[in-house]
């Protein structure tokens, strides 16, 4: 059975449930084609303020791709190029996603798992999450664009480790290269994730979307702009910009409305 892609929006905050349990929620051409669109879909909605990508059933954030879908849908190079052009497609869409991304993990998040992962702004982790990319065993190597999350997030050594050496980290090992922002407690996962999103929810949401902004630019080789500077202030021009800094002077909580 084909896996599917869940979306469910609770106030301001979005969930994305890559839901495949029979395969630990690895993904099928499907599931990547219906994980951009759903991305994409969700980067419109301004009433937004958080998206939270999970796995379903408990078990596993994704076990990477399906592999026995390759047998017919990466058996010769144009549909490779083509498969491949959709995994792309749903990383990118999760990347340029204007609102901050949570990857919730528990289990194995290996291979596009870890794709995905890579691609969120903040990784939180169950105590017995692991992660690696252990396709030297299947005589693969990874496509080069999506390589790129990966070597961004956890530099050469470690993603050159990952992929010749095949190792599997455990969650503690994976937050020391960085791989993870946080490890949580296992029984504790769930309400950390609502808890971080709530954090971030409460934020002024253009300012969150500025800082992913500047973040991705800043990682860039030129040099800002003079221009580029000036944008930096646009906060002065937005009302929640008045409304955090009266808030702050008048010791009371913000009420951030996105404009």
């Amino acid at each position: 059975m084909s896996g599917r892609i869940l979306c469910q929006i609770n106030n301001n905050t979005a969930t994305v449930t890559l839901d495949h349990p029979a395969k630990r929620n690895a993904l099928d051409l499907g599931m990547w084609r219906a994980l951009a669109a759903t991305l994409r879909s969700l980067a419109a909605d301004d009433t937004l303020r958080c998206v939270v990508l999970r796995g379903a059933g408990g078990e596993a954030f994704a076990a990477g791709g399906d592999i026995e879908e390759f047998l017919t849908e990466r058996e010769t190079l144009e549909h490779a190029q083509i498969y491949h052009a959709e995994v792309v497609g749903a990383l990118r869409a999760i990347a340029e996603c204007p609102h901050p991304t949570i990857a919730a993990i528990e289990g194995p998040c290996m291979g596009g798992g870890l794709e995905i992962a890579s691609q969120c702004d903040l990784r939180l982790c169950s105590k017995t999450a692991r992660f690696g990319v252990p396709i030297n065993r299947l005589g693969f190597s990874m496509y080069p664009e999506e390589m790129q999350g990966l070597l961004r997030l956890a530099g050469p050594a470690t993603t050159l480790e990952l992929l010749i050496e095949g190792r599997i980290l455990d969650a503690d090992e994976a937050l020391m290269r960085g791989l993870v922002t946080r490890v949580i407690p296992d029984a504790q996962l769930d309400a950390e994730v609502d808890a971080c999103a709530r954090r971030i929810a409460e934020g002024a949401p253009l300012v969150a979307r500025w800082h992913k902004q500047w973040v991705r630019r800043l990682q860039a080789p030129e040099a800002l702009s003079a221009d580029e500077l000036r944008s930096s202030f646009a906060y002065l021009d937005s009302a929640d910009y008045q409304e955090g800094l009266h808030a702050f002077l008048e010791k009371r909580k913000p009420e951030f409305r996105g404009c």
